[in-house]
């Protein structure tokens, strides 16, 4: 059979990662899950989540430089897209997501590790680091929704049509709304939109986790310009129910443009709070 449009579009993203990245295949307990693993050997680890669609390929404009000090592993998220397989034991709940991180962490012999997630990815890292904080280090969050404040309705308006009636040209058109003024990669863009037509995807949708109870260090990285959310309110919440975390806008930033358009200051915030 030959490979489908996403597969090719998969493929070609997955060669922009550098030289030396490791594909690993870890067995959970809700199927085999991809992990895209670069870094030294011996190097904290630092988990990364997607957000929805994107697969964990799109931090690959910030494995080079992150995994020059840390072992990245950008994970393709259970019930996405992507290369990891939703197989035995059913995917209900945010309780299901938790215990499959679980397992993942585990088949990768991480006791500990940095955690770091984007949108949808880090709704994820928050109610994981809240399940389990003694495996979390420092949790980094990069423009979180549905943690501190919902979407905006406009937002949800423009996601409706490529949400109910998936198709390419629908989720180009509302990337193009989104991230207007910055240019995110043409082959990301292809993945993205074709990711949501792929059948069989179920993301688990869930209320905003309380933030009171995370414990360790935390990074509040949210986009300048956003149209998930209104930024300097979600900043102003983040500092008020989290006194002990680091909030900073990246300039010039959009939600759906990150982590992958200005790289370096997303980089440079994460290497300087990870440490």
């Amino acid at each position: 059979m030959p490979p489908s449009r996403f597969d090719l579009a998969y493929a070609e993203l997955r060669a922009r990662w550098p030289e030396f990245t490791e594909e690993r295949d870890i067995a959970t307990p809700y199927g085999r899950t991809r992990v895209h693993v670069y870094g030294p050997a011996d190097g904290r680890p630092l988990v990364l989540l997607p957000g929805g669609s994107a697969t964990g390929l799109a931090w690959f404009a910030n494995a080079p430089a992150l995994g020059e000090r840390y072992r990245v592993h950008a994970v393709d998220l259970l019930g996405d897209a992507g290369r990891t397989e939703r197989r035995g034991a059913p995917l209900k709940s945010a309780d299901d997501l938790t215990a499959w991180l679980d397992a993942l962490l585990d088949g990768l012999g991480l006791a500990r590790t940095h955690l770091c997630g984007h949108s949808y990815g880090a709704w994820l890292a928050v109610r994981y680091a809240l399940h389990a904080p003694q495996r979390v280090d420092r949790l980094a969050l990069v423009d979180p929704t549905q943690v501190f404040a919902g979407f905006r309705p406009g937002y949800l308006l423009r996601a409706l049509p490529h949400l109910l009636r998936p198709s390419e040209a629908r989720a180009r058109a509302f990337l193009a709304w989104e991230t207007a003024g910055t240019q995110p990669d043409e082959t990301w863009q292809r993945l993205y939109a074709l990711a949501t037509t792929v059948p069989g995807r179920k993301l688990i949708a869930g209320g905003r986790p309380g933030t009171a109870g995370l414990s360790m260090p935390v990074l509040v990285l949210l986009a300048e310009h956003s149209r998930a959310h209104h930024a300097g309110k979600v900043a102003d919440r983040a500092r008020r129910t989290l006194p002990q975390s680091d909030v900073a806008l990246l300039p010039g930033a959009t939600h759906h443009s990150l982590p992958l358009t200005a790289p370096e200051q997303l980089n440079d915030r994460l290497a300087e709070f990870l440490g």
